[in-house]
């Protein structure tokens, strides 16, 4: 069941080249959205991977901007555990802290309300897709900053090429599928 449920989630993955510029061949989550037995696969399997790696010592996922909040809330269903939102800096009311990273073309913030977390949750992040691994990395050290303990980070597609799990050291990370 895994590997049919695996080869649904993958036939939901659309490539776009020379998307957003020359060169670049962007996998497009958006089939995988509108298709309710390929996102229903994609959650299944996620959940399975958490609880078989982390059992019931999960209290938060946490999803990145934005498109970890298309997954985060279903997987925290699923498990029984509550969603936290990691933003851009100026979308969340109240207290926050931030942390910067570097973009190709500049930089930019991520953000967390203070109060999210208190110190020794555990918690698992997630995201659609791994590139360099600065957005995650950049999550990472939020959690830190709150004393929470990251558990794991997951995504949907990790770009292998682009070494972004190598930018989170002894962070566990798993993605369901892998392209160059």
């Amino acid at each position: 069941m895994a590997d049919s449920d695996l080869q649904l989630v993958a036939r939901n993955i659309r490539s776009y080249p020379d998307f957003p510029s020359p060169g670049v061949l962007f996998r497009d989550i958006t089939p995988l959205l509108k298709n309710p037995d390929a996102f229903r696969a994609c959650i299944g399997l996620l959940v399975n991977h958490l609880k078989k790696t982390n059992g019931g010592k999960i209290d938060y996922i946490a999803g990145l901007d934005s498109r970890g909040f298309l997954f985060g809330p279903s997987l925290a269903q699923e498990l029984g555990v509550g969603f936290v939102l990691i933003r851009k800096r100026g979308k969340l009311p109240g207290a926050t802290i931030f942390a910067s990273y570097e973009l190709e073309y500049g930089k930019a913030e991520l953000e967390i309300q203070r109060d999210a977390l208190e110190p020794g949750q555990k918690v698992v992040i997630v995201d659609d897709l791994l590139a360099t691994g600065g957005t995650m990395y950049t999550a990472c050290d939020l959690l830190n900053q709150l004393r929470a303990e990251v558990m794991e980070c997951v995504t949907i597609v990790e770009l292998t090429s682009l070494k972004g799990r190598e930018k989170l050291g002894a962070v566990p990370f798993f993605s369901l599928l892998q392209y160059e």
